[in-house]
């Protein structure tokens, strides 16, 4: 019985380990210039991520030990490889258009996503004002805006042919630098994001609108692109969303 037990509290944990395990070949994939092979590896280890808590809950076998070890698995995966991914984008994109020395040196900044991704998730584990909802842009969300763009532009090669025609322009690395400081700085802010979880009591409009209008927006944008990129305009739809319909959390909360 106790045997079971023990097997019983790890299995959350071997699910955690799954989701880095993935990070790590995510890393390799985007290091070598795969990078739709480590944008899947990084959707299959958030994916993990999402049920190593559900099965801890349902087991009945949550613990600090589990919580740590989560936050260690997601900065890997969600912090060090989408910095690979975006920094492989950079640096193709410097040698097909044979850029100036500016985006190599900025390209630099793709290396800072891991470290406000084990900032924002290190505050995420102490601040109790997270329970329901959450402040600022978590981390494995985050991730997936680089997995849309990387599943796009299917750089595998250092060619201005391997880039979709919507991004092969010189000016796409710049945007690439930018938009990661931007989400850089959202994943450590206060700003308040709103829950997708829906009322299950009461389904009315009243009750859910907001996950009812981000649904709506999901599914125009996905009609509108029909491409991967949409996984990353919808996570920027949300954080638009989000500052526009919810209200910064009281700092006593």
């Amino acid at each position: 019985m106790k045997l079971l037990q023990n097997i019983k509290r790890q299995i959350p944990n071997l699910i955690t380990l799954g989701n880095l395990l993935c990070g790590v070949i995510a890393i390799g994939y985007a290091a070598s210039g795969s990078l739709r092979r480590a944008a899947l590896f990084i959707c299959l280890g958030i994916f993990l991520d999402f049920f190593d808590g559900l099965a801890a809950r349902l087991l009945k076998v949550a613990s600090p030990l589990g919580k740590e070890l989560d936050s260690l698995a997601d900065v890997v995966t969600s912090g060090v490889a989408p910095a690979f991914i975006l920094s492989a984008l950079v640096y193709n994109a410097y040698n097909c258009w044979d850029g100036s020395r500016i985006i190599y040196w900025l390209g630099l900044g793709a290396f800072l996503m891991p470290l406000f991704a084990a900032y924002r998730l290190a505050k995420f584990n102490l601040d109790t004002r997270q329970s329901h909802s959450f402040l600022g842009l978590p981390a494995p969300a985050n991730a997936l805006i680089w997995v849309g763009i990387a599943l796009t532009t299917n750089c595998c090669t250092f060619c201005p042919e391997a880039l979709a025609p919507a991004v092969a322009h010189p000016v796409f690395p710049y945007c690439l630098i930018v938009l990661s400081l931007v989400t850089d700085v959202l994943m450590v802010s206060d700003v308040p994001m709103f829950s997708l979880k829906f009322n299950f009591k009461d389904l009315s409009w009243r009750t859910n609108s907001v996950q009812y209008i981000f649904l709506l927006g999901c599914a125009a944008i996905i009609a509108a692109t029909r491409q991967w990129y949409a996984i990353s305009l919808i996570i920027l739809w949300y954080v638009l969303l989000s500052i526009l319909t919810q209200r910064k959390a009281p700092a006593h909360e």
